[in-house]
């Protein structure tokens, strides 16, 4: 029962941190008028105005955040981020009356808010944390994932909870709420633990395999996926402990941009309501990824109140 109670909390306080700058956005938007005064208004600003000048849109794109953002044999951006994106594409060339190329440009942990923030990318579709730091910088869709920190060890690892960790070696990846996580961890309980700070999530999971890290930290999904991905390349691993942290996933885009700002608001409520969401889910955690594998993931509690609140047009 407290879980239970715990998990009501926190979907009601990831609903309110995702949505703060979002809600601050709408009321400067533009007055709502009919359908089509909305969907095209007379005079394109930010974004919006940007994207139809030059008629090409720039996604943010991870290269090993599986199942959301990474890619493929081909080396093309995929995942569940991705084709969330892809969907406020298209809205976006409906709303502003034309069809627009896309731009895919690699980000990192580390430089994927200046990206935003820069106009280097309009879009950023990957496994990004909304929380109150990152919204004074830029703005969040609504809620697409709710994950949280955990570690990854090699099977036989002696390694089952944090305090474990204490003079251990952990690779975490550079700019990302679990890197901030483990340095509080550290400093709360002094447990000396040897951070090795990576650039991506691939370099991660690799010190562990060869032996360079005890383990490594990121979010429990991330891990499930880098493990089903690697699954047959030798070596066994488990994610263990409880969580270091909470973080609930949304795609970045500029703030003060308040066209766009409703464009991705009544998209994620259209998304939700039809049922495009949870299609997308079951396509990337419950069916069998590119690779032949499947995270088998089934959609948490917490996620389904959270599109659901998305489809009766809740306050995000």
């Amino acid at each position: 029962m407290k879980m239970r109670r715990f998990w009501s909390v926190l979907t009601v306080a990831c609903l309110l941190a995702a949505g703060s700058a979002a809600r601050a956005q709408e009321q400067d938007a533009l007055p709502s008028g009919t359908d089509a005064d909305r969907a095209a208004p007379a005079t394109l600003t930010g974004t919006l105005a940007k994207v139809r000048n030059t008629g090409t849109i720039a996604l943010g794109y991870r290269d090993a955040s599986i199942p959301f953002s990474y890619l493929n044999a081909r080396k093309e951006p995929i995942g569940y981020s991705i084709e969330l994106c892809k969907a406020l594409v298209s809205a976006i060339e409906d709303a502003i009356n034309k069809s627009v190329a896309i731009q895919w440009v690699p980000v990192t942990p580390e430089n994927r808010i200046d990206a935003v923030v820069s106009g280097r990318i309009d879009l950023e579709c990957g496994s990004t944390t909304s929380n109150l730091e990152r919204q004074k910088r830029v703005a969040f869709s609504p809620i697409i994932f709710v994950a949280g920190t955990k570690v990854m060890v090699r099977k036989g690892s002696p390694i089952s909870s944090f305090r474990d960790l204490a003079g251990r070696k952990v690779a975490v990846t550079a700019g990302t709420t679990n890197e901030k996580a483990l340095r509080d961890l550290d400093r709360r309980f002094k447990l000396g633990i040897q951070l090795q700070v990576v650039a991506d999530h691939a370099q991660g999971f690799a010190q562990v395999a060869g032996g360079q890290a005890d383990a490594f930290a990121t979010d429990d999904v991330l891990l499930y996926g880098l493990i089903a991905e690697n699954a047959g390349k030798g070596g066994e691993y488990r994610v263990v402990g409880d969580y270091l942290s909470y973080d609930p996933y949304g795609i970045m885009f500029r703030k003060n941009d308040p066209q766009l700002a409703q464009v991705v608001k009544d998209t994620f409520q259209e998304l939700a309501a039809d049922g495009e969401i949870e299609r997308q889910y079951k396509r990337w955690f419950l069916r069998r990824l590119p690779s032949g594998t499947s995270l088998d993931l089934p959609m948490s509690a917490q996620l389904e109140t959270i599109i659901d609140a998305i489809a009766g047009g809740a306050p995000q």
